[in-house]
């Protein structure tokens, strides 16, 4: 029971967990689960964790299929830079390892932007805070518990 799954328990907010066996050679962990779960790239979301130029931290989730901008990132969180913020840093403040990474349930709470591309879908798939552990939820589920800003943050290659 990882803290995103505690945390979705305690708010009584639905959601499917799936689970797949992680290759530990891997390290394109979104790729694998999409793969693995057989569920089109663009529903599986990435927690990347950013670092403004100030210094705080904050999550953007965009899809597997896609790049993150990081001055779209900066923009919507009303910063001049930002950066991928360091895995120490990242693993230090959400209490999960790399791969593993979940809006749900970190340390401590950050503010968290997701692509406008999951807005309109049914159902998107997050990390349940494990490598090989996936949550499906609905986005206007996940934007409640979060309460996450919606914004173009991605760039997406196959557009």
């Amino acid at each position: 029971m990882t803290p995103a799954i505690i945390q979705l328990n305690k708010s009584k907010t639905p959601y499917q967990l799936h689970e797949y066996a992680h290759d530990p050679a891997c390290t394109a962990y979104g790729e694998e689960a999409a793969q693995a779960l057989g569920v089109p790239a663009m529903r599986i979301f990435k927690t990347l964790v950013v670092e403004l130029a100030s210094g705080e931290l904050v999550v953007a989730l965009v899809s597997v299929d896609s790049s993150l901008q990081l001055k779209a990132v900066a923009k919507a969180a009303g910063a001049k830079k930002a950066k991928m913020a360091a895995a120490e840093k990242v693993e230090r403040s959400s209490g999960y390892v790399l791969g593993g990474v979940s809006p749900l349930g970190q340390k401590k709470r950050l503010r968290t932007f997701i692509d406008t591309s999951a807005e309109h879908l049914n159902s998107v798939f997050i990390s349940a805070g494990k490598r090989g552990l996936e949550i499906e939820i609905a986005p206007a589920q996940l934007a409640r518990l979060l309460d996450v800003r919606y914004c173009e943050l991605a760039i997406n290659p196959t557009k």
